[in-house]
């Protein structure tokens, strides 16, 4: 497996970790006030968490997808970063 695809493994479990913490916090909100507003995000959280799991299984079972080129393999590190970012700055805005 190259650099690349690692790095991008590691963020994806990195979301993996972050959107769990979101889940358990909207699952106890959405518990407490009934609101479709809440469970939407929970639903968010759920599609997300799964997305990123099947995102790990397939770099790991894969990887040769991406083998061929660097500048995708790149691209995929990119863009697991970015959402590494948004789901963090969700968490944040979230525990506050």
């Amino acid at each position: 497996m190259s650099t690349w695809i690692t790095i991008a493994s590691g963020l994806a479990g990195l979301n993996v970790l972050l959107l769990a913490a979101l889940s358990v916090v909207w699952l106890r909100n959405y518990r407490q006030f009934r609101s479709p507003l809440v469970l939407g995000l929970l639903a968010f959280s759920t599609v997300m968490l799964v997305e990123n799991l099947g995102a790990i299984y397939f770099f790991f079972s894969m990887g040769m997808l991406y083998a061929s080129d660097p500048a995708a393999q790149q691209f995929v590190a990119a863009l697991r970063g970015l959402e590494t970012v948004a789901l963090a700055f969700l968490t944040y805005v979230t525990w506050q």
